[in-house]
């Protein structure tokens, strides 16, 4: 398995950049990005959240009917909309700008341009000045639209469930990390291994999150989200889980992932100092 050090990842202009990223599906990268942005912005960060997904489920799941959307992350990232015409303001303060299934668009017209993989950076370059934190939500694939969250990222936070198959799928992320190293964004960093879904009384659960602590120590979170009803249910009421159901273990999870990934940077930032 590829080592998940890195070069300390370089101050882009604005906010620290967080991609979202796994591609393997169905491990709770659109959750974690939902619930990190609502629960980022209620420690004091100002917080943007790009919904990079053409299927819009970070979109629904923030509260916005991707349905209803006049102009979203497919106008945005082909500069055909301003900032003020695209973010929404959602649950506890955090600016989103949404997506809905036009993006798909998007590649095809990026397939077309000699920098297509820099469009995102490009953009937030211009307009993330104003924020702490921008956090990516990215397609379950290696798309040219993954590509573009990667490269326009300082770090990647990696959700991943506890689980055999999830270490094949850690290892190829990995793999696409230190290929965008190479290929134009050299100070990408992983900002973390974050544990979803996770369930102590199962044997393999615990199996796995040894391995991951023994392999890549403190570039695994403490922070664990927990297999939870109440945060399942959350993004059917377009809430994320801290508003769904405050005290239920998903959302108290996600504010302590939200303070560990603050507390990471302060430290990180002081070293580099």
């Amino acid at each position: 398995m590829t080592d998940a050090s890195a070069p300390v990842s370089s101050e882009a202009p604005g906010a620290h950049r967080i991609a979202v990223a796994n591609q393997k599906g169905g491990v709770g990268k659109t959750t974690t990005s939902v619930n990190l942005a609502a629960s980022l912005t209620l420690t004091g960060a100002r917080t943007l959240l790009v919904d990079m997904d053409p299927q819009g489920n970070a979109t629904m799941g923030a509260g916005v009917d991707k349905n209803e959307l006049d102009t979203g992350a497919y106008e945005w990232l082909m500069d055909a909309a301003a900032d003020s015409d695209v973010y929404r303001e959602c649950a506890t303060g955090f600016q989103l700008v949404p997506a809905n299934g036009d993006l798909t668009a998007a590649e095809v017209r990026l397939h077309e341009e000699e920098q297509r993989a820099h469009r995102l950076r490009e953009r937030l370059d211009t307009s993330a000045q104003a924020f702490d934190y921008v956090l990516i939500d990215c397609p379950p694939s290696l798309s040219l639209l993954t590509l573009n969250a990667l490269m326009a990222a300082d770090a990647v936070l990696i959700p991943m469930q506890c689980e055999y198959y999830a270490l094949e799928g850690l290892s190829a992320l990995l793999d696409t990390i230190d290929g965008v190293r190479q290929s134009g964004n050299s100070t990408l960093a992983v900002e973390g291994i974050l544990r979803t879904m996770y369930d102590p009384r199962n044997s393999l659960t615990r199996d796995v999150s040894r391995q991951l602590i023994e392999y890549f120590g403190d570039s695994v979170y403490r922070t664990v989200i927990p297999r939870n009803v109440r945060l399942a249910e959350a993004p059917s009421h377009g809430l994320p889980a801290i508003l769904y159901d405050r005290h239920c273990r998903g959302a108290v999870a996600y504010l302590a992932l939200a303070a560990e990934l603050r507390r990471r940077r302060e430290s990180s930032m002081k070293e580099a100092s």
